[in-house]
């Protein structure tokens, strides 16, 4: 696989090819979000990242003895958020760090996207169901407890959000739209995942005229393009 590569670092397209093969799992979309990083980063080990999510998860479990998801939620967002610091970085929001997962995690601060993958990962561990929500300008969560669903902001701290708020926060960013809800806040796949943090760091790259790793981000996601026929 990795033969076909120009620009991307080998390690990292090998990678993440493999983890396309079973890319609904969502460990496999946080090790192909690991990929990218690693194309970038010398440093990217798998192992730690996994023990890094692991105790956040576990943190949350210990918390919410009772086991019940009203409980684990609640302590999901203290320690995400009020104990962690999981914040978006408004400060250098146009940083690529921002989109790299190991650096996410060192700093706690990123883009919505990256947060809400974090924030979507320690969940799930903690037997919470977490999907992202591909909207327009703007990556939110939609957790579910207890059947009912709620928007959640990582960027903001992990405010909860009513669709109004919602509706109107995102308005604020894209200009009015009379979509409606389900358009507006489309869940997003896997694949959907990878290519908006794809984007994100294409036109990134692009703008500061940086063609090579402009064009290795070509190459990923060409790759994911190309699995649909796997």
């Amino acid at each position: 696989m990795s033969e076909k590569v120009k620009y991307c670092r080998p390690e990292a397209y090998q990678l993440f090819g493999e983890q396309l093969l079973g890319i609904d799992r969502t460990e496999n979309l946080w090790k192909a979000a690991a990929a990218i990083a690693m194309h970038a980063l010398d440093d990217v080990r798998l192992d730690d990242i996994q023990d890094r999510l692991n105790g956040l998860a576990e943190r949350v479990r210990l918390g919410a003895e009772s086991g019940r998801e009203v409980a684990l939620q609640a302590h999901l967002h203290r320690v995400i958020f009020d104990e962690e610091g999981f914040v978006g970085n408004l400060s250098q929001y146009r940083s690529a760090l921002n989109s790299y997962l190991p650096v996410v995690l060192e700093t706690r601060q990123g883009l919505p996207i990256l947060l809400s993958l974090v924030y979507k990962v320690v969940a799930e561990k903690a037997s919470l169901r977490v999907e992202g929500v591909n909207s327009p300008g703007h990556f939110l969560c939609r957790g579910y407890v207890d059947g009912q669903s709620m928007l959640i902001d990582p960027f903001f701290g992990g405010e909860l959000l009513t669709t109004d708020e919602a509706r109107r926060r995102l308005s604020a960013i894209v200009g009015e739209t009379s979509k409606p809800d389900h358009e507006f806040f489309p869940t997003a796949s896997h694949r959907q995942w990878l290519a908006r943090i794809l984007r994100n760091l294409q036109r990134l790259f692009q703008d500061e005229n940086r063609s090579n790793d402009y064009h290795a981000m070509n190459e990923f996601q060409q790759l994911l393009t190309d699995s649909h026929s796997w």
